[in-house]
């Protein structure tokens, strides 16, 4: 049986490679005859990039990466099959405002003041003045940037004197925020160019749009919120924001952009950094989309989000941006619906085959979609199982860009870039850190992983609910036990000791690459 389980993967695998050749063949894509050919062109041409972020999309949503999805997302499938998927990606946080510092500042968020859970949306913000983002690295090389979506990186709010209005984080109230006043910090002040957004996430007041530095209508009327799956905390709104309508929206600023950048610029590339709200809650999906899934409302919220990334990609083509844009589609963490009873019903497997869910330190947490779409470069219908992290964003575009990081900057990224043309070329990254809700740490090397807590560290199980006889920790080798069952803590003691140093220089030095 082992011979006939070999023969079959090999098959397979090269029913898969000539698919990949001829996608490749097809979309123009041939293997480079070398790096200085590459660099050359990328220095003369520099790519568009698009990078958009979903909101506690789960792994197991899309159908090109979990067979037995109850969801269709024909869009985000037609990416993988024109890029590459990468199946081992991560954040570094399984909860969005760290993952969000961390994707684009190159560094873990618990290195600031953020220890554990996330911000609010009347916190100060989270980013250091002068450090080195996505928006600011590709600014300096000529650059057009924006931000269109979900911040939840803290603003700069200022009270009616002119003064911040919170010196700490966890604000649920107003404050007392002045609408009239700038934003003193934010998006626009850590390299985008422009921004349209929200100041949180979805369910968090204030309830109204920003556009660069300002609101564009003051929250003013009352809404005391609602229970899930359409819930929101209560807070001021303004009138020209309904729930429903802001995803929608989004998506049409975020092409305005583009077709803006095109109209005023055509030779300047440009990097769009598009953070959608879904399919977080509050789960609102248009009308259009109700029974489009056979996962509930949140599955057609999922599909909602799928038609909103084919506007931007079908934005693209009409623009005549494909063939020069890097895409990549990912999300902030895993999804939250695991343990929703009404959603256990449709038997979905949002978070696929792993354990837990979005807040977890298990791979259900952190293990997220990442998908890369770049004509000419990224082999068509590809795929890369080499451990990455979103961290790792800021080295990867540095090294696009032809530079490398300041010792002051990515402290937390390493550079992928290779990967992209050649998926089996010769990398080595150190240890990935994942870090959970309540700030408990899991460092993964290799096929190991080491959790140090006896449970999830998040809501799907936690501590208090672990019996006693528990190992105080938890080690798993992930290449035999992908959803985290066996734990072998008091089986490879050498390893745990290891790990745990290892982990223990990455807090202290201040930086892991």
């Amino acid at each position: 049986m082992r011979g006939l389980s070999a023969t079959i993967r090999c098959c397979n695998k090269r029913k898969h490679l000539a698919l990949g050749l001829a996608l490749a063949l097809c979309w123009g894509w041939m293997p480079q005859g070398g790096q200085t050919h590459a660099e050359e062109s990328r220095k003369a041409n520099p790519p568009h990039i698009v990078l958009i972020l979903a909101d506690d999309l789960g792994y197991g949503d899309l159908s090109c990466l979990n067979p037995e999805s109850k969801i269709a997302t024909p869009r985000i499938d037609q990416l993988a099959r024109e890029g590459m998927i990468f199946t081992d990606a991560h954040t570094p946080s399984s909860v969005c405002t760290p993952t969000r510092y961390g994707l684009l500042t190159g560094r873990y968020a618990w290195r600031t003041r953020l220890q554990r859970g996330v911000l609010l949306g009347f916190d100060r913000p989270l980013i250091e003045p002068n450090r080195m983002t996505l928006a600011s690295l590709l600014r300096s090389h000529g650059y057009r940037t924006a931000c269109v979506g979900k911040w939840h990186l803290g603003l700069g709010w200022q009270s009616p004197t002119g003064q911040p209005v919170t010196d700490s984080d966890g604000t649920t109230n107003d404050p007392g925020v002045d609408y009239s006043k700038p934003l003193t910090e934010g998006p626009l002040t850590v390299g985008f160019d422009y921004f349209f957004g929200i100041a949180a996430s979805l369910d968090m007041a204030p309830y109204c749009y920003i556009e660069n530095d300002h609101v564009t209508q003051p929250p003013t009327e009352d809404t005391k919120g609602r229970d899930f799956p359409f819930n929101w905390r209560p807070g001021k709104k303004a009138q020209d924001f309904a729930h429903e309508e802001v995803l929608p929206t989004l998506t049409e600023k975020a092409i305005a952009w583009l077709r803006s950048c095109r109209r005023e610029s055509p030779d300047q590339p440009v990097f769009l950094y598009f953070a959608l709200t879904a399919p977080h809650t509050p789960v609102l999906p248009l009308s259009q989309y109700h029974g489009k899934s056979r996962a509930g409302e949140y599955g057609d919220f999922v599909v909602q989000v799928d038609d909103c990334v084919g506007k931007v990609l079908d934005a693209l083509d009409d623009l005549g941006m494909r063939q020069n844009t890097l895409v990549i589609v990912t999300s902030d963490n895993g999804s939250t619906m695991t343990i929703r009873p009404f959603f256990q019903k449709f038997n979905h497997a949002t978070n696929y085959h792993f354990r837990g869910q979005k807040s977890d330190i298990w791979e259900g947490g952190h293990r997220v979609p990442f998908i890369v779409r770049w004509p000419g470069h990224v082999p068509p219908g590809s795929q890369c199982s080499r451990t990455i992290c979103l961290t790792d964003c800021l080295a990867t575009f540095a090294e696009l860009m032809g530079t490398s990081l300041p010792e002051n900057a990515g402290e937390d990224s390493v550079s992928f870039l290779n990967l992209l043309t050649n998926p089996e070329a010769s990398w080595e990254r150190p240890p990935v850190v994942m870090h959970s809700v309540d700030g408990h740490f899991a460092i993964r090397e290799g096929d190991w992983k080491l959790l140090l807590c006896r449970g999830s560290g998040g809501w799907s199980l936690p501590e208090n609910k672990v019996p006693e006889s528990a190992p105080p920790a938890q080690l798993y080798n992930l290449r035999e036990d992908i959803g985290e069952k066996n734990n072998l803590f008091h089986h490879y003691p050498n390893i745990v000791a290891r790990l745990s140093k290892l982990l223990e220089n990455i807090r202290e030095s201040g930086h892991s690459r």
